[in-house]
């Protein structure tokens, strides 16, 4: 499919401006006004990215220029482009968000929301696997012994692995939310706002203790970079470069964050949690526990 797509103006909003940048804009003020967590920002803004570098590809300006037949098409050529189908359902879910919230927010008169009659990318339905206890191991001794680095990396993928805590979570604890002795950590900002109190066991208690033994800093983070770049609050693209790395040093292939959330989750359940305190470990809403697995 050609990426020239000849739109027209199907209508006209009356008494609205239809500013497409301005109002996809105002949608990521709301999400963020509305106190969303950092990573569905973060996803907001890659998902907005794509589709309106699209929509400006085409010169694509006002929501009122988009209809039905725009959408699928922008959902062809992210096939075409290389999307797989959870990329491109992603990108899908953006933009129904986005319809959704405007039709709600301006009530413009006339207009048809085009997303309502666009059916939403079929996802296969694949087993997932979750990382392995002989992965985490060799991404363990991969780890140098006694330096910072080696010691803090080590202590994040052993702890990564016995908390089950989202990424956002994981890196936004701080010193005060650890209690060393009893091996348990608050999780202030969970999702929906919601704390709750996960656990660590004899191996990555004696891992932190390791890695704290290195710190020097007054950062109130747990997780910080090296000390010689300030001892900054690690991010997710950090985190993420710590699996890679000592993922490659290993030998192993580079599990996916979300690969330790899902080892929690089976572990416990293989253990005999029940599915109600495994939901309250790792801050789902009942038996939504099971989309984490």
């Amino acid at each position: 499919m050609s990426l020239k797509f000849e739109t027209q103006r199907t209508l006209q909003i009356s008494n609205v401006d239809d500013y497409l940048l301005t109002w996809l804009e105002a949608f990521l003020i709301d999400r963020k006004a509305a106190g969303v967590a950092e990573g569905t920002l973060r996803f907001y803004r890659q998902k907005i990215k794509l589709f309106s570098d699209y929509c400006e590809a085409l010169a694509v300006k006002q929501i009122g220029q988009i209809n039905p037949s725009f959408l699928r098409h922008y959902l062809l050529y992210l096939e075409e482009s290389g999307h797989n189908a959870g990329g491109r359902h992603a990108a899908f879910r953006l933009i129904r968000a986005f319809f959704l919230w405007y039709e709600d927010e301006v009530e413009p008169d006339g207009w048809s929301n085009p997303i309502r009659k666009v059916k939403a990318p079929k996802v296969p339905v694949e087993p997932l696997e979750p990382v392995s206890f002989e992965t985490v191991t060799q991404m363990v001794k991969a780890c140098p012994h006694n330096t910072f680095t080696g010691d803090r990396d080590a202590a994040i993928l052993l702890c990564l692995l016995d908390t089950g805590a989202r990424a956002s979570e994981f890196l936004s604890i701080n010193l005060e939310d650890i209690n060393q002795a009893r091996g348990d950590i608050l999780i202030r900002q969970g999702k929906g706002r919601k704390p709750r109190t996960v656990y660590i066991g004899k191996q990555s208690k004696r891992a932190l203790r390791r890695y704290l033994k290195h710190r020097r800093d007054d950062n109130a983070a747990l997780w910080v970079t090296h000390p010689r770049y300030g001892s900054e609050r690690l991010g997710y693209d950090g985190l993420r470069g710590i699996l890679t790395r000592r993922a490659q040093e290993a030998g192993v292939e580079a599990p996916a964050l979300h690969d330790f959330r899902r080892a929690f989750a089976l572990s416990m359940l293989r253990n005999g949690t029940d599915i109600f305190t495994l939901a309250k470990l790792m801050g789902h809403e009942g038996i939504s526990v099971f989309n984490a697995i």
